[in-house]
């Protein structure tokens, strides 16, 4: 079986790309805008620098390639408010562009990394795939319209998609460095250096966090059986005040947190119901503290 993981030297995509080579040919496809090719060292993958936005390289490394794991895109909800018109040619006409190639390859599956984001602010909780979405940001827009896609290519084109709506993902290789880093590698960070983790707004939003092996484990499952879309959650919440105080008293640090504004496009809480998920055999196998304290590991010799 050959496999192509775009955006795979990304902080999923690198992981996901590591578990698929130990059974199956692999082709990552990164144009590095965001991803690091040292997240692939040591692993056995053929890499090829360049864009989703590239058609002719996509008919190209497609051919013979039996299944795509679509995660290349501007993912940060903060950047595509700064840059919505980037965000749509990357995530709209991108994704487009890998569905096109695909349906003129050996494509069998597609499997597309979309977002809890498409949800918004939702009084229904826990969120299941048939609530209604509300949009916040220009990134949950280009997800939902992308995720619509997907759904219409399977309709007209018969070509199998599946799409993965990921919650909060965290773990190994997620850049704490970056202007849009997500939370946890941001308060591990700071905690591991002594400093105070910064929370915006008053930190009683809440949030499903889902450890990235548990994600890389979706995607499998995924690829395997199962078509539409999927919660990828752990099925719990936690506040980002807990969050905070947990990865504090983890990393064994004496720091307490500081609070600035909230940010726009930011929803207030978030919780999935992963009953569907269920269907393909997914089930979370990581508690948060599990997740967290191998995210410490990894990152405590490296800052």
């Amino acid at each position: 079986m050959r496999a192509v993981v775009t955006g795979g030297c990304g902080f999923i995509g690198s992981n996901l790309a590591e578990e698929l080579s130990k059974f199956m040919d692999v082709v990552v496809l990164d144009n590095l805008s965001t991803g690091k090719s040292s997240n692939l060292e040591g692993i056995d993958v053929e890499f090829v620098k360049g864009d989703i936005l590239d058609f002719d390289l996509l008919k190209k490394i497609f051919k013979d390639s039996e299944y795509v794991f679509h995660l290349a895109a501007i993912v940060s909800v903060q950047e595509s408010v700064d840059n919505p018109v980037l965000a749509n040619e990357v995530n709209i006409r991108g994704t487009l562009n890998i569905l096109e190639a695909a349906r003129f390859g050996e494509v069998k599956k597609i499997i597309y990394s979309s977002s809890c984001a498409v949800y918004g602010d939702s009084e229904e909780l826990p969120l299941k795939e048939e609530s209604l979405p509300r949009p916040k940001s220009p990134y949950a827009v280009s997800k939902l319209a992308a995720e619509n896609y997907c759904k219409v290519f399977s309709e007209i084109y018969g070509l199998k998609t599946v799409s993965l709506r990921y919650f909060n993902v965290y773990g190994p290789r997620q850049d704490p460095f970056s202007d849009y880093a997500a939370v946890i590698p941001r308060f591990i960070s700071k905690a591991l250096k002594g400093e105070s983790p910064i929370i915006y707004g008053d930190g009683e939003q809440t949030r499903d966090f889902i450890y990235v092996r548990d994600v890389v484990k979706a995607n499998i499952l995924a690829m395997e059986k199962g078509e539409g879309v999927y919660n990828i959650a752990s099925g719990k919440s936690i506040t980002i005040n807990e969050l905070a105080k947990l990865v504090i008293r983890m990393v064994g640090a004496k720091t307490e947190p500081v609070y600035e504004e909230e940010r726009e496009g930011d929803i207030r809480h978030s919780v999935a119901d992963i009953s569907k998920a269920k269907e393909l055999g997914f089930s979370p196998s990581y508690t948060l503290e599990e997740g967290i304290k191998e995210t410490i590991d990894y990152w405590r010799d490296r800052l």
